[in-house]
């Protein structure tokens, strides 16, 4: 009877262990948000592309559950502002964090 509960114990304890082990962080992102995350970062890549005023290699776009961040450099204030617009408008973007730095 005795290795029977201690079995059980260690059982339990490796189940709930596990099932711990599985629970998503915060931080962390699905699988699905992942690649709805990257569509987004394509499409505001070549949102930004699109635009004639912006230079896209001059930008780094990342996307983290919707939320876009912008950054790297540009030349003016008028590039920052008109990337973050683009960034806006593009479908799936839950908000913009603009880190672009102005280059003089």
């Amino acid at each position: 009877m005795t290795f029977s509960r201690t079995l059980n114990r260690v059982l339990l304890s490796l189940f709930v262990a596990s099932f711990l082990g599985c629970a998503a962080a915060t931080k962390q992102e699905t699988t699905g948000e992942y690649v709805d995350d990257a569509t987004v970062t394509s499409r505001v890549k070549t949102a930004i592309y699109k635009e004639p005023t912006l230079k896209v290699s001059q930008i780094k776009v990342e996307t983290m559950k919707g939320e876009v961040q912008l950054s790297g450099f540009v030349n003016s204030s008028a590039e920052k502002s008109r990337a973050g617009e683009v960034a806006k408008d593009v479908k799936g973007v839950k908000s913009v964090s603009n880190d672009l730095q102005v280059q003089r």
